[in-house]
């Protein structure tokens, strides 16, 4: 009776300590440092950092595949950013992949990350859209803050792909 007490006892000791912890949620903030890194924190729903977070996860940043350690709920990229850009985060788990897109800005006090949403990316032109045919005289100036816009998330690092997988995947998370 003892010993299978003691391995009942041993066997979901080792389950509990087994499982990993899953990054659901994660929050994008300058490195401490202020060396031009982002700093990958790992949140719960609430957007509360999670410190109990250890070890070796995978993320898709921009598009490049990284192995990103985790320490006290931490991780620092190792690419630092030359000038403002889009960066895309992306991480994927068996609860499902969790992705931000955001506008990195940089200035001489720093980094500092907007989240955009999915939603911005859709409304935005068809805003424009609807607006030049609703009002024909607004067509030229809405062809021309439709290129300048595209101009401006190409050059600062949002292609079409990444665009579009933003769409997709805030859709996604919708339903």
């Amino acid at each position: 009776m003892r010993r299978l007490l003691l391995a009942i006892l041993l066997l979901t000791g080792a389950a509990c300590f087994g499982q990993p912890t899953a990054i659901d949620n994660f929050l994008v903030r300058e490195s401490l440092l202020k060396n031009s890194k982002l700093a990958i924190i790992a949140a719960d729903s609430l957007e509360n950092p999670v410190e109990n977070i250890n070890g070796t996860y995978t993320f898709s940043i921009s598009g490049f595949t990284q192995q990103l350690r985790f320490s006290n709920g931490v991780a620092v990229l190792s690419m630092p950013l030359e000038r403002s850009a889009f960066v895309y985060i992306k991480h994927q788990n068996d609860s499902g992949t969790h992705s931000k897109l955001l506008y990195v800005y940089k200035s001489d006090g720093g980094l500092n990350p907007f989240v955009i949403s999915s939603l911005w990316l859709v409304l935005f032109p068809a805003i424009v859209i609807f607006l030049a045919f609703a009002i024909r005289k607004l067509i030229i100036a809405a062809i021309v803050i439709l290129i300048l816009w595209l101009y401006f998330n190409h050059s600062n690092g949002l292609d079409v792909a990444t665009f579009f997988e933003t769409i997709f995947d805030g859709l996604k998370s919708v339903f």
